[in-house]
């Protein structure tokens, strides 16, 4: 709850006015009851209508400025609320933003949408309500307390008698509702993790006709949310049952020894009337403690999830370290990494690259290639070995000066919901020259200029409304589009025809001489051109040199090679 108010704090000036506005309306609330019982004993008695008017036009007015200074106090506590989840929300996004991706593989990434959303809503509605309820209910109920001391003390000390009881009900039950809370908003998690993979791979599962099992697995996680909601609502709502049980035994009590002080002289009729209004008063203010409670246990325990966040370390620090001169644009000297720190996903791996030139790597699914671009880009830093740029570690380099090196087009890269032109720049400010020549270069201008809005066509959330082809030169053109300094295709051409893929990498060579080019590829013929091929199995090199080289030495790449090309092929570089 820390986090909370360290955002609470540059409202504190406005919450404050609001919290003395909502004080003013209790206040006029607990007026009200004690004017009816000075205008029945007091005022009626006495046949004067000029009092008798005087005193209820005060009720009026006490009635008016209630609901007035409530209104205006709502809306500035709604306020406050908006604008402070407002700020929570940038600073998780922009923590989630910077977050490395071992950390995001900590967290996962349903459970961080979880939190960016359901658990910001938590916080909104407890910020909220603490300043509605949180003011006036603990001033109604004080108030009504104190108040109906100076009316009758022994019927005041009979409905006292039952707050304890309500206190030790309030704490076991608070203390038992923030863990299931927290247990629930893991259950969210887990549904949200569910509902991203079936939507992700609904054409599959509509293929394979898997809606059935889809549908059945989706269900029991719903199902299992449900419980784990039920379990706290109903932990949670022993409070208002409980409460009413109590208060009403207190009513009950109230309204037989008042009988029988009425009965005795001991009171007056008026004092009764307004103590049972001040007993609904108190009632109002003690079933509101549940509901603030219960709020503050999700409050409690999406803040500590948030709080979780944004506390998180950089785990990727920049540690400066002198530049040696280097010849190579690239270098990896002994690497080696392991998602988790658990099995080895990649072993010494060691290879030289210059400036311009192209670096193919090749190997069979999961070998490793993936893993060494990420490595390039410090996406992950490596538990052995040296990466470095143009003699520099990369880990010496700031990321917002390593990051503009690259041109990239992941293995499973996204296209968003904007235009064309708009999803190759990429929010960079780009001239058009450079997006129309990236895009050219990239082999996408033919399509592009084709369709009737040209680079202004409106694509569909992910480019679903082009072919996979397709997608895949206007991802290379958004790699291109920055003139990069190190261009990285990871399987970007597994989509494009053969022709379509010579001409882009002619084009590669042609437009973009000086860029040094890394390519992870299935197809051999995507990398007979580069002057160095890396050859991994199981997260190990074993082979390294040009086409020609490897046809001789290595003989899973020959092997790759005369299965993809033909037996005895010994095709060079086009």
């Amino acid at each position: 709850m820390k986090m909370i108010f360290r955002y609470l704090r540059p409202f504190v000036p406005r919450m404050s006015l609001g919290l003395a506005i909502k004080f003013t309306g209790a206040i006029m609330d607990l007026l009200l009851p004690w004017i009816l019982s000075y205008l029945i004993d007091e005022v009626a008695p006495t046949r004067d209508m000029g009092r008798v008017l005087l005193w209820g036009g005060g009720m009026v007015l006490a009635a008016v400025l209630a609901l007035v200074t409530n209104i205006v106090a709502n809306r500035m506590a709604a306020w406050v609320a908006q604008h402070t989840t407002q700020a929570i929300r940038h600073d998780l996004f922009q923590r989630i933003s910077l977050l490395s991706c071992s950390q995001l593989d900590s967290f996962s990434i349903p459970s961080l949408e979880s939190r960016l959303t359901s658990d910001t809503y938590h916080i909104h509605q407890f910020i909220g309500m603490a300043q509605r309820m949180g003011v006036r209910a603990p001033i109604l109920l004080v108030g009504g307390i104190l108040i109906t001391l100076t009316l009758d003390p022994v019927l005041t000390l009979v409905l006292v008698c039952t707050l304890p009881f309500l206190g030790v009900l309030v704490y076991l039950v608070s203390k038992k509702g923030v863990p299931l809370y927290v247990e629930l908003q893991h259950g969210i998690d887990s549904m949200v993790r569910t509902v991203r993979e079936t939507i992700s791979g609904i054409r599959v599962i509509k293929a394979l006709s898997k809606t059935e099992y889809e549908r059945e697995r989706f269900d029991g996680i719903n199902k299992e949310v449900v419980r784990r909601e039920k379990k706290a609502g109903i932990t949670m709502g022993l409070m208002s049952p409980s409460s009413n049980l109590f208060l009403n035994l207190g009513l009950t009590a109230v309204v037989i020894v008042g009988a029988f002080r009425v009965n005795a002289g001991l009171t007056q009729p008026g004092k009764i009337i307004a103590f049972l209004s001040y007993f609904t008063i108190i009632l109002n203010g003690l079933m509101a403690v549940p509901r603030i409670f219960t709020m503050y246990s999700r409050g409690a325990a999406s803040g500590n999830r948030i709080a979780e966040v944004l506390g998180t370390a950089p785990d990727l620090p920049v540690s400066p370290s002198p530049r040696e001169d280097s010849p190579y644009h690239i270098e990896f000297d002994g690497v080696a990494f392991s998602y988790g720190k658990k099995e080895p996903t990649v072993q010494d791996i060691s290879f030289q690259v210059k400036p311009g030139e192209t670096l193919g790597i090749i190997g069979a699914t999961g070998c490793g290639k993936s893993t060494v671009m990420a490595l390039l880009m410090r996406l992950y830093d490596p538990d052995a070995g040296k990466v470095a740029i143009s003699g520099r570690r990369v880990d010496s380099i700031p990321p917002e000066e390593l990051h503009t090196k690259f041109g990239v087009v992941f293995q499973n890269d996204v296209l968003f919901a904007d235009t064309i032109y708009e999803n190759i720049d990429f929010g960079r400010g780009l001239p058009r020259e450079a997006i129309e020549k990236a895009a050219r270069c990239a082999q996408a201008w033919e399509f592009i200029s084709a369709l009737p809005d040209g680079l202004s066509h409106m694509l569909t959330a992910k480019g679903t409304n082009l072919s996979g082809g397709q997608r895949q030169r206007v991802l290379v053109a958004r790699a291109l589009a920055g003139g990069p300094e190190i261009l990285l295709l990871d399987d970007s051409s597994s989509a494009l025809d053969y022709k379509t893929d010579a001409a882009l990498r002619q084009a590669l060579r042609e437009e973009y001489p000086r860029t040094t080019t890394v390519i992870a590829a299935q197809r051999v013929s995507s990398l007979l051109h580069a002057q160095h091929i890396l050859v991994l199995e199981e997260g190990k090199a074993i082979g390294y040199g040009g086409h020609a080289h490897l046809m001789d030495t290595c003989p899973v790449y020959r092997e790759i090679a005369q299965t993809q090309l033909g037996q005895g092929s010994t095709a060079q570089a086009g």
